[in-house]
C-alpha cells in the first residue's frame, strides 16, 4: 500500500477532499521525523512506536577490495508494533 492509496482510503472513508488528507498524512509524517530527528519516541496506543535505536559501533569488511572499515555507533529509526496489532497479524 502506497502513500496515495492510504490518502484514497481514509478520504473514501471520513469524505474529506483527498487534498485536505494529503496534507494532514504529510503533517502527520513531518511530524513523526520531526520527533525520531530530535531523539523522541513517538507512542500510538494500539497501533505501535516510533523509537529510535542505537547500532553499536561494529567492524565490516569490503570483499571486493578485501579491506575492513569500522562503522561508528548511530541511530536508526524503528517500528514496534502494539501487542494486540501484531496479534492481529498473526
Amino acid at each position: 500500500m502506497t502513500k496515495a492509496d492510504i490518502v484514497s482510503e481514509i478520504a473514501k472513508s471520513t469524505g474529506i477532499e483527498k487534498v485536505q488528507v494529503q496534507v494532514i498524512v504529510e503533517a502527520f509524517m513531518d511530524s513523526i521525523k520531526t520527533s525520531l530527528t530530535n531523539k523522541n519516541n513517538v507512542y500510538l496506543r494500539g497501533f505501535g512506536s516510533f523509537i529510535v535505536k542505537k547500532r553499536a559501533q561494529k567492524v565490516a569488511r569490503n570483499i571486493s577490495k578485501n579491506t575492513t572499515i569500522t562503522i561508528p555507533e548511530h541511530d536508526i529509526p524503528a517500528f514496534k508494533p502494539a501487542k494486540s496489532f501484531a496479534a492481529k497479524v498473526k
